[in-house]
């Protein structure tokens, strides 16, 4: 099946409109690359060295998204989904180390030839840049906002988040095919867009099981759940 993000599928797309193609890519890598740099977490490295066993954990992160990312369906060539289980990676690490992690993945499916090398920014920002923030700002929401209650943390920041998260990534990535492939707005909103009414209950599923089963065995492993707060007796 065609990627996604896979370009061999537009013949017909016109010398003009590849120039246009082209000037986007460029734009969407440079902006990728300046919230990389812009907000490189500077804990990442001394926690990778220092705290036991966080490799394995943001090593396993990595394996996982690439294997969400890798298994895809879709009814038109090129319009695919997957779930992304982006809301979990956010809640385990925090959204700047979030992105570094998933550079990989982003890496070797564009190395195994899923995604296109010049697609590789756009895709990023479409799939865990933008959703990823996202995701973050709704756990800051209902972190400030809600009862700070365990039940609160799985159902809004996890559960509530997860499905609200993959319906911005599908309109985003929606957007994109508008501006720079040959589809039509009707052709992409029937065989893509609408198709999220399909996809969020098993994406908030998928992330809700994860971390309700990190939150009670592995609270170590998210770095948003805090024990004092979400399991006092008093709320």
């Amino acid at each position: 099946m065609a990627s996604a993000w896979h370009s061999r599928y537009n013949n017909r797309t016109h010398v003009t409109d590849c120039t246009v193609m082209s000037s986007w890519q460029l734009l969407s890598w440079i902006l990728f690359a300046f919230i990389l740099l812009r907000f490189y977490p500077r804990e990442l490295l001394p926690r990778l060295l220092q705290i036991s066993g966080y490799q394995h954990l943001v090593f396993a992160s990595a394996v996982a998204l690439t294997l969400l990312w890798s298994v895809r369906a879709g009814i038109a060539p090129g319009l695919e989904l997957f779930f992304l289980g982006v809301t979990t990676l956010v809640l385990c690490h925090g959204w700047r180390i979030a992105i570094w992690i998933s550079c990989l993945p982003l890496l070797l499916l564009m190395l195994f030839g899923v995604i296109d090398w010049p697609d590789g920014g756009a895709f990023a920002l479409t799939t865990f840049v933008l959703p990823g923030l996202f995701s973050y700002a709704v756990f800051v929401w209902s972190y400030h906002y809600l009862s700070r209650h365990l039940f609160v943390y799985i159902f809004v920041a996890g559960f509530i988040s997860a499905a609200l998260t993959i319906c911005v990534k599908i309109l985003l990535t929606s957007l994109w095919f508008y501006t720079q492939f040959d589809y039509g707005w009707h052709t992409i909103y029937q065989n893509y867009t609408q198709l999220a009414l399909l996809i969020w209950f098993g994406e908030a599923l998928l992330n809700g099981m994860a971390i309700t089963l990190m939150a009670v065995y592995r609270p170590q492993w998210l770095r948003t759940f805090y024990d004092n707060e979400y399991l006092s007796p008093d709320r």
